[in-house]
């Protein structure tokens, strides 16, 4: 197996990678990284239903939509990311709780005491320290999960939704769970990076036939090309996904005002607006226009 640690902390070009190593190579990898602030949405999720895009877009938080399922999570430079991608028997390429065991293995080894508790989380203690996700192609398998080693808890909480209850879709929803640090756990690392390093020197010790690997220069120029064609793109991260309703009740010039949004692709297919004549007119007028972390 190819262990690789990447150099970059761009979130585009880290999942693009993953997908070029899934799709295009035959070898097995085992892959760590540490991604700038952003918030990493499943690939069958309602962006705006999911993510605080006002508090996001102030603090210049990115938001990439990922191939593989499962929920929201947040990423910054506290956060370690894991990533196999292997090949699969027919009929048991999903399992999370395979791909979570070596992880496991690796923190009972520091000393800490990780469970896999319901559908793919890791805990401590009761409290999540790790989400994680899978994608099939072929007959190959990708599975990624997060360490939350010295994450802005603070910046986590509040790039997340906490209230969806004026949003209707059949998009997968989030599973919110109360998280802690490993960095309380383990203080023999400074940093990320050393815990990152002391990862890495472990399974490159008890994985099978693992040897370092650097990506190539092709890998590279694949990788950013996919990230600019699709990672980075509106169509992916905001217009993709099922369809839905924006519903929500409020007060504007001591009128109570009734607003329904309903968009698909993207972009707004019918707007009501009921209160005032002056807002009914105004909502027509946004019907066609494409859907943005403003509008919102």
């Amino acid at each position: 197996m190819f262990c690789i640690t990447l150099d970059s902390h761009d979130p585009f070009f880290n999942l693009a990678i993953e997908e070029i190593l899934l799709k295009k190579r035959i070898e097995e990898y085992f892959i760590l990284g540490i991604n700038h602030p952003s918030v990493i949405i499943g690939k069958h999720q309602t962006l705006h239903r999911e993510v605080e895009t006002k508090f996001i877009t102030e603090n210049n938080i990115q938001v990439v939509r990922r191939i593989s399922g499962g929920g929201a999570v947040f990423h910054d430079l506290g956060n370690l990311n894991f990533t196999f991608i292997k090949q699969c028997e027919p009929g048991k390429q999903v399992d999370f709780v395979k791909y979570t065991r070596p992880v496991i293995d690796f923190l009972l080894s520091l000393g800490v005491e990780a469970r896999f508790e319901g559908k793919n989380d890791l805990k401590v203690n009761g409290l999540k320290i790790s989400g994680n996700a899978e994608h099939i192609h072929r007959n190959r398998a990708l599975h990624h999960g997060t360490l939350l080693f010295s994450t802005s808890l603070d910046m986590l909480r509040n790039s997340l939704r906490k209230d969806t209850s004026h949003y209707t879709s059949r998009a997968v929803e989030s599973n919110p769970s109360s998280v802690t640090n490993l960095k309380e756990f383990l203080p023999m690392f400074r940093d990320i990076f050393e815990f990152r390093s002391g990862m890495m020197n472990y399974f490159l010790q008890n994985l099978p036939e693992a040897d370092v690997y650097k990506l190539s220069e092709q890998e590279r120029y694949e990788a950013e090309s996919l990230a600019d064609s699709k990672y980075r793109t509106w169509e992916w991260n905001w217009a993709y996904g099922p369809e839905y309703q924006f519903i929500n009740k409020f007060e504007y010039g001591g009128h109570q005002i009734y607003c329904r949004l309903y968009v698909k692709d993207g972009t707004i297919r019918d707007c009501i607006v009921e209160g005032t004549s002056e807002l009914a007119s105004a909502g027509k007028k946004l019907i066609g226009c494409s859907i943005w972390c403003r509008i919102l």
